[in-house]
């Protein structure tokens, strides 16, 4: 899982054209990018940010000038990586399956932050990997728990804030499971498969104010998620993707950064693929 819900080591892979360096805003090192997506002045929400895609999104943020809470429920974690960037963070302690939980998170980000211009649901797990009758009732509760039940709490506690202000970008983490399902994966397939549908149905019930609401369904990437799956597993995945590798989070935060721009302002309810080639559609 992203984030709050798993605890092992980051893993950062080779440095890309498009790559933010990990660490790179550390200790006046400098940050290497492509481009500069200006968040200038805007207020950024990243569940599961202490790790991971997570934080490669928070890292990509802070460099494109927002400010960033991190929601995690690893809050020790949260603070390692909070103080090891640059940039204006703020860390809660947020367990994303307990609704109450997260209106508080909600109610203390607004104190410390002012207003919230921008959500990214992006804490996950991946689930154990067996055939669909031998998985277990309660891996399968969980896993829709985190993956589903999370970013529709906090869809549904931050989009009255963003209708208020008239302004608002989500940004939903799917994967490309959610598109073709994943052998021996039904839980998270079938979670992503969801948080698709529900980047649809929320795109079009906020299509009237200034509010994107957009989802990306990226290949693997090599992050601590890798440890709940078996190698055969992360074989499979690999073989999949024509570009023959594994995305990187930070080629992940580039897209995350452009959707949660000014400048994604037309397109909303749609799918970003960034699965190196395997999607089909």
């Amino acid at each position: 899982m992203n984030g709050c819900h798993l605890a092992g080591r980051l893993h950062f892979p080779r440095r890309s054209e498009y790559t933010i360096a990990a660490g790179a805003l550390n200790a006046g090192s400098e940050s290497f990018m492509s481009n500069t997506i200006d968040l200038a002045g805007k207020n950024a929400v990243v569940t599961g940010g202490a790790q991971g895609i997570g934080r490669a999104i928070v890292e990509r943020f802070l460099a494109s000038g927002a400010a960033v809470a991190i929601w995690d429920r690893d809050k020790a974690l949260a603070d390692k990586t909070a103080g090891a960037l640059k940039g204006k963070v703020t860390t809660f302690a947020v367990d994303v399956t307990n609704y109450a939980e997260v209106e508080r998170a909600r109610d203390d980000t607004v104190k410390a932050l002012g207003r919230v211009d921008i959500l990214v649901n992006n804490a996950g797990v991946a689930g154990p990997n067996v055939p669909t009758w031998e998985y277990p009732l309660q891996a399968w509760r969980d896993v829709l728990s985190i993956n589903l039940d999370g970013p529709f709490y906090c869809c549904r506690a931050l989009a009255p804030l963003m209708i208020a202000q008239n302004y608002g970008r989500i940004v939903n983490i799917a994967s490309i499971a959610g598109k073709e399902g994943n052998p021996n994966a039904p839980a998270y397939s079938a979670s992503k498969a969801g948080v698709i549908a529900l980047t649809k149905s929320l795109g079009k019930e906020l299509a009237s104010y200034d509010i994107a609401v957009n989802c990306i369904t990226p290949a693997a990437a090599k992050t601590a998620i890798f440890d709940q799956m078996t190698q055969q597993h992360i074989d499979f995945m690999l073989s999949k993707i024509p570009r023959g590798r594994f995305v990187t989070v930070e080629e992940i935060a580039a897209l995350a950064a452009f959707c949660a721009s000014a400048d994604c302002s037309f397109t909303t309810g749609a799918v970003f693929d960034i699965s190196g080639g395997r999607a089909t559609y």
